[in-house]
């Protein structure tokens, strides 16, 4: 058998430790992104998210949970703004929600409605070292008694 220097086996070595730990990681990754769809399903119900998409938790609200749920739930998105922004247009009227207004601008604005519920959908563009566009999703009953606060 040939004898190897020992750099040789150090980097043979470190080279089969860095592809099982990657394979490890592989692994994980796609069920926590399927454990992480699961919940976000059974949280926001009948609202379609864009593929890659995560719930920022520490700044969201959502009272409830499925197709009831009230508040706001604020994601990042994998997707350019104008990809979402197509992304809701057209997935949102499958799950039969109706567009009510769609604005295109540096925050776009979209507004759906179904049956006796509301929801708005604010796309902003994300920054250089955070998610590529934020995404908040607010959910409300259609016909809620607003008071406004007295001056």
């Amino acid at each position: 058998m040939k004898n190897f220097p020992i750099f040789s086996k150090g980097l043979i070595a470190a080279t089969l430790l860095s592809l099982m730990l990657l394979g490890c990681a592989s692994s994980s990754d796609s069920s926590v992104s399927s454990d992480a769809q699961e919940i976000q399903s059974q949280l926001l119900g009948d609202m379609p998210l864009p593929a890659g998409s995560k719930i920022l938790s520490a700044d969201s609200l959502i009272i409830g949970r499925g197709d009831n749920w009230v508040g706001r739930a604020v994601l990042s998105g994998v997707q350019n703004s104008t990809d979402i922004y197509a992304f809701f247009q057209a997935e949102y009227p499958k799950s039969g929600w109706t567009t009510v207004s769609a604005i295109k601008a540096k925050t776009s604005i979209l507004v759906f409605t179904k049956g006796e519920r509301t929801s708005t959908v604010e796309l902003n563009d994300g920054s250089f070292t955070g998610p590529k566009t934020l995404i908040t999703i607010t959910a409300s009953p259609k016909n809620a008694n607003v008071v406004a606060p007295k001056k």
